[in-house]
Formats: structure tokens, sequence, C-alpha cells
């Protein structure tokens, strides 16, 4: 079974091929999308390392001058898929349309992680071109998503999380006022089953906070200061950490010696940002609405990832590797991406419940690296058993185990390939 789908995976990632940038799946997302490109290169540098290069190059093409990556590269136009180019109206800032906001920054990770797989001076030349390129945007994120020095990163929209309808979401998205939203028609659930997709609740907002950052022409400042939705994610904290961490590592490889100070700093700072995070009434880190300055008293799969960041101080251990423990009697396979304690636990409805393949690779490796490889096996073994009984699919009951959301999906197969390669 592992060789004929590590041979669909493989096909998979051919056939979702655009000529030189991969789209997530075919139908439900047509285009470029940001941290899927990053996975996706994960996938191929285990069979095609030129073409897992030439993915993060494509993805750079959408860069604007000021460092800011989006997390949609709409190469083409496809009527398919809403809110598309017109509907974010970037035009002015970037010769390709892309959308206004970005994504969980796992690239600097993934690069790291592709290099020192094969050092050639290849390998290294393509490193010295983009690593800048990274640089960029990761001072994009700092001055833009934390412009008070919090060391926490707050996102604009949910979509920018990566974990678009996370039930932490739902109270601060109740400010977006969406009494003017002009009429719409969604094409998600032409693809998918709907009851595995956000609700019109959550997506009537969505379209409403793209509005906004339109009609302010994505001025970051004013984003900043007026965007209704505006909450600190410790998801995009960890993976932001993490991510500085090792594009410092890349930056001393390249001899960058001038970023790798500004990376010192922002790690220094980053580490205090997610101690603010922690929540002592859950005992976990927590979202943070910085409109109402309320903390989420919910936990999620987001709540592990500190292991990545590399930044669990020794007495928080036991509570976070305690809620792993209570997940699993409730559920068959771990980690699901909400608490299934939880009244607002939806088993099948996209952020609010499934298991993701490629969370799991964040929180696994991130436990491996902290030296719980128990842990790490555990989830490893359970992302594994998943693929194999229902295939490359968007996402995963954490209970029956089905697969939900789209088929064939990119990042998926992605993940499945690198498991094998670390055998």
């Amino acid at each position: 079974m592992t060789t004929d789908l590590t041979k669909e995976a493989h096909s998979i990632l051919r056939s979702n091929d655009r000529g030189g940038y991969t789209i997530p799946t075919k139908g439900l997302y047509p285009f470029q999308w940001n941290w899927d490109s990053a996975f996706v290169a994960l996938g191929f540098a285990t069979f095609d390392e030129g073409r897992a290069w030439q993915e993060i190059e494509s993805l750079f093409e959408g860069q604007w001058e000021n460092g800011f990556l989006p997390h949609i590269v709409f190469r083409k136009d496809d009527p398919t898929y809403f809110p598309g180019p017109k509907e974010w109206g970037t035009a002015r800032h970037h010769w390709m349309p892309t959308s206004g906001i970005s994504q969980p920054p796992v690239l600097a990770t993934i690069i790291r992680n592709l290099y020192e797989r094969n050092k050639t001076d290849s390998s290294l030349l393509k490193l010295r071109q983009i690593v800048p390129k990274i640089f960029k945007w990761h001072n994009w994120y700092h001055k833009n998503r934390d412009p008070h020095a919090k060391g926490f990163i707050a996102t604009a929209h949910p979509w920018e999380t990566g974990r678009d309808n996370l039930p932490d979401w739902d109270e601060p998205l109740n400010n977006v006022d969406i009494s003017d939203l002009e009429p719409y028609v969604r094409r998600d659930i032409a693809h998918v089953n709907q009851e595995m997709r956000p609700q019109k609740f959550d997506y009537d907002r969505y379209v409403r906070l793209v509005h906004f950052g339109r009609d302010c022409s994505w001025n970051d400042h004013t984003i900043a200061q007026q965007n209704p939705f505006w909450v600190a994610d410790v998801g995009l904290t960890c993976i932001l950490l993490r991510a500085d961490r090792d594009l410092k590592i890349l930056t001393e490889e390249i001899g960058a010696v001038d970023l790798s100070k500004h990376l010192s700093a922002w790690i220094d700072k980053g580490e205090e940002g997610l101690d603010r995070l922690w929540h002592d009434g859950v005992l976990g880190y927590t979202s943070f609405d910085c409109r109402s300055g309320r903390h989420s008293n919910m936990l999620n799969a987001g709540t592990i990832l500190p292991f990545y960041a590399g930044c669990v101080p020794s007495q928080r251990v036991d509570a976070l590797l305690s809620h792993m423990e209570r997940w699993w009697k409730r559920c068959r396979f771990g980690i699901p991406s909400f608490d299934p304690d939880h009244t607002l636990f939806d088993s099948i409805r996209y952020w609010r419940g499934p298991v993701w393949a490629v969370m799991n690779w964040l929180i696994a490796r991130g436990l491996e690296d902290e030296g719980y490889e128990d842990y790490s096996k555990r989830i490893i073994d359970n992302t594994v058993a998943l693929i194999e009984g229902a295939g490359f699919r968007e996402n995963f009951c954490p209970a029956t185990g089905i697969g939900c959301g789209g088929h064939d999906f990119s990042w998926t197969a992605a993940i499945w390939l690198d498991l094998q390669a670390r055998k």
C-alpha cells in the first residue's frame, strides 16, 4: 500500500501542477496559495528538487514591493472561485493580481529543510536569491501585524491564519458590520459538501473584511487601526517565531550578518509575545482579541504549536501534553483542529474539528525537536493511518477517519511524501 500511495502522491502533485506553480486541488482552489505552495515544495523535494525550488520562486513572483507576500496569487481568471481578483482590488500594488492578506509564514522552515537535505553550490545560489525576499516578508509581518511591538502577531482576516472558521474567531467576527454587505454568490459549496465548509455567518464577514481592505486600498496602518477584526493568533505567532529561528540560520549560511541581527531581536520579542498569550484559566496558549482586550478561553491545535516555536517553559509542558491526551480519549485520531470537549466542536466542518495533515506535521516536528518523540510518533502514525484509510483528502474526521473537503489535495500528498522520506 505504501508504494502505491507514494506513486499516487507523485501523480497528484504532477496533476495539480500548472506549469511552475501548483494548485491545492482542482475546482475548489484553482489558484496558487501561499502556505500550500510551501508544503508542496516539501513534497516535490523528495523526488524533484528543481521543481521544489521552482514552486517557491513562482510564489515570490507575487511579492509586493513592501515585502508583503499574498495568500493567493491569481495567475488567471477563474469564475469558479469567489472572491476573485476584482473583489480584492489590489491592482495598484502589484503587476500580478493577488489577494490583500498573507498566510502563515512556513516558507523559511521549509526552505531550511530543502537546503539541508541537499547542500550544493546550486542550492546555495538559490538560497542567496530567496533569503532576502523572505526577510522582507518577515519584516512586513513584524512591522504591520505587530505595530505596537507586543511580540505576538495579529491578523486582519481569519483566512490569514490559515484556519478560517476556527471557533476562536466567532466572537471577534461579531464586530464586523455586514449591514452594507454587497450581494455575492459562494462558489466553494458547489465543489464540496456544505456541511464540511464554513457557514454563512462566517462567509458574510470574510467577504466584508475583504471589502474593508479593498476600500482602504490595503493600507497597513489603516488596517491595524480600524479593521474590525484584529486578533493575536497563537498559530501565526508560533509559526513566525519558528520561521525567524530558521531564517536566522539561513542568513548565517549565506553570511548576511546584518539580517541575522534583526532576526535575533525578532526572536527575543516573539518569545515575550508568545508568553503573553498564555491563559492560566484554561492552562493553554489562546488567541487574544486586540479590539476587546480579551483572551479566548478556547483551546485548539494551535495551542500545541509553542513546541514547534521552541518556546514552552518547563512548568507548562505537562498541561499541554495533558490536553493532547484528553483529546485522544475523545477522538480516534489526533490532532483535532479544535477541542473535542467544547460544545462548538464539529468533527467534519473545516477547522472546527477535523484533523489536517499539515498541522500534524508542524505539531509532530515541534514535539520531536523538543524531545517528546513518543507524542510525535503517535501523531505521525495517526496521519499515516488517516491517509491510508481515506486517501489524500483536504482533512479528516478525528472520530471516524473519513476524508473531508477536497479530493487529491496537494499538501496532503506532500506531507505523505515527506513522512515516507524521513523513515
